[in-house]
């Protein structure tokens, strides 16, 4: 699976697209007031990525578990040092909608803590790498 993003700032224009195996989609994001950039930062995104992929994978999961929920909620919180300097706290905390017993959602948030990529990611420390522009594909 391919996952992509694509943005676009001049002016005070902004054009952010996401996609999965191809096709982009847009993502609904407004330029700053100065026309310098995102009024979202990145920061932001990386903690609506975090929680984005718990929450989907918590649907997945109850599913393979094969426990009903009717729905959840996700908080996804990062503290940030200074300029260049990655995230040093990131926390997450989830609830959810169901009418299983308590133990059975311990069990599918545990599982979920286990399996959900974007987590996998930020924990593995994966390389990140600046390409030239012809060269992204």
């Amino acid at each position: 699976m391919e996952i992509s993003s694509h943005i676009h700032s001049r002016g005070t224009r902004l054009a952010l697209t996401v996609g999965t195996d191809g096709p982009q989609r847009p993502l609904e994001a407004t330029a700053r007031a100065d026309g310098r950039g995102s009024a979202v930062n990145g920061g932001e995104l990386l903690m609506a990525a975090l929680a984005t992929c718990y929450c989907n994978d918590l649907y997945r999961e109850a599913a393979r578990l094969g426990i009903a929920i009717t729905g959840c909620e996700v908080r996804a919180s990062a503290s940030f040092d200074g300029v260049g300097r990655g995230a040093g706290r990131v926390v997450y905390a989830a609830r959810i909608e169901s009418p299983a017993p308590p133990a059975d959602l311990d069990v599918l948030l545990a599982e979920t803590d286990r399996l959900a990529e974007i987590h996998a990611t930020l924990r593995g420390g994966c390389p990140v790498r600046r390409v030239a522009w012809e060269d992204h594909p």
